[in-house]
């Protein structure tokens, strides 16, 4: 009895190539088509939600209100001159900056957990999209909501600068700047998503950041003097050696001194010394004898790493009395620009982490579908 051989092994059929005119995304690696495709529906829901509009509404009468009273105010005081356009632009630029802190934390604060909690996080996942798509697309959504609230308050800074006194570089690169701190707090927000598993405690732990950034830097720094502050150096002043003197002379005096050059990086990456730097552009060299808010605080931070050694001028009837000398020339502006780049850096990477798949861990009481 003959054996009939068994039937060939046919090979499994070759997957077919994807069309020319589709684009497949590579997993593990952002591509334009999925941050794309992340960003437009963020920013469809966003578009057909109510409360985004009111608050849009609401963010452009509150900056109109206190430009509106700003001109008023320096109106009544003397009319409008350099000095008066100055103050107004910065206080203006300032009040935004201050406005955009709040906001910005929740347009991305809620936007991983709070899809995660609805179970249309894992519908993301399960597609072509990778966790850097989904990362960048919801942080693009949420830079450009952010700077549509900037957008609206352009026709008040341009009214601000109308007024003559700041100069073109100074405006463009405070709005600028602005909109990078903007962009910072959202990656910021959107890590915090991704690390709590309730909405408001992601939430809240932006808000701590900013804060801490905003405000727990300056008291850091003052909080700090008191450890660096040494007695009885030697240091020059101009100034009156007795009471009985009517001419300003240099001398040498025994003093105490407050050594700020070694506590003043704690306010390089303060928001709104980065932007009051920017926006000083050209005028911080005018010192204390400028009035706007801008010059003044990036004075002050130049002064303070600058130091407390070394001269000091206290002839009061003449110009500059009762301030050093010395002073920190250089912008200090990219220091502060480099430090958030690393932290909105480091937000993304961490975010993109956490949505990586499949997950390893994942907070107790997370649902995944």
């Amino acid at each position: 009895m003959t054996q009939v051989p068994p039937p060939p092994v046919s090979s499994a059929p070759a997957a077919a190539p994807p069309s020319a005119g589709t684009s497949v995304p590579s997993s593990g690696r952002p591509t334009w088509w999925g941050i794309r495709t992340v960003a437009s529906l963020e920013a469809r829901q966003r578009l057909r939600s109510t409360r985004w509009k009111i608050a849009l509404g609401v963010w452009a009468l509150i900056v109109g209100l206190v430009t509106l009273g700003v001109v008023t105010t320096i109106n009544a005081m003397g009319g409008a001159d350099e000095t008066a356009g100055r103050v107004a632009f910065g206080l203006v630029l300032l009040f935004v900056l201050l406005l955009g802190l709040l906001v910005a934390p929740t347009l991305s604060a809620t936007s991983i957990n709070g899809d995660r909690t609805s179970g249309t996080l894992a519908v993301l996942q399960a597609t072509t999209l990778s966790a850097w798509d989904i990362v960048l697309g919801k942080l693009a959504a949420a830079w450009l909501s952010a700077l549509a609230f900037l957008a609206a308050s352009l026709p008040f800074l341009v009214w601000a600068f109308a007024l003559q006194g700041t100069s073109v570089a100074g405006a463009v690169g405070g709005v600028v700047a602005v909109a990078f701190v903007l962009l910072v707090v959202c990656a910021i927000a959107l890590a915090m998503s991704a690390l709590v598993a309730r909405t408001s405690g992601s939430a809240v732990l932006t808000y701590l950041v900013v804060a801490g950034l905003s405000i727990g830097t300056p008291i850091a720094f003052g909080l700090t003097s008191q450890f660096v502050t040494s007695g009885h150096e030697t240091v020059q002043v101009y100034g009156y050696e007795d009471y009985d003197d009517d001419v300003c002379t240099w001398y040498t005096n025994q003093r105490w001194v407050t050594h700020t050059e070694r506590t003043a990086w704690m306010l390089v990456p303060n928001p709104f010394t980065i932007v009051a730097d920017v926006g000083a552009t050209g005028a911080v060299q005018r010192g204390w004898s400028s009035e706007d808010p801008m010059t003044m605080l990036s004075y002050a931070v130049r002064s303070a790493l600058a130091g407390g050694s070394g001269e000091v001028h206290e002839c009061w009837s003449e110009p500059g009395g009762g301030w050093r000398e010395t002073q920190h020339n250089q912008p200090y502006w990219p220091w502060g620009v480099g430090v958030y780049a690393l932290m909105g850096a480091g937000s993304i990477w961490f975010a993109a982490r956490r949505l990586a798949i499949p997950a390893r861990k994942l907070p107790k009481g997370t649902r995944i579908a």
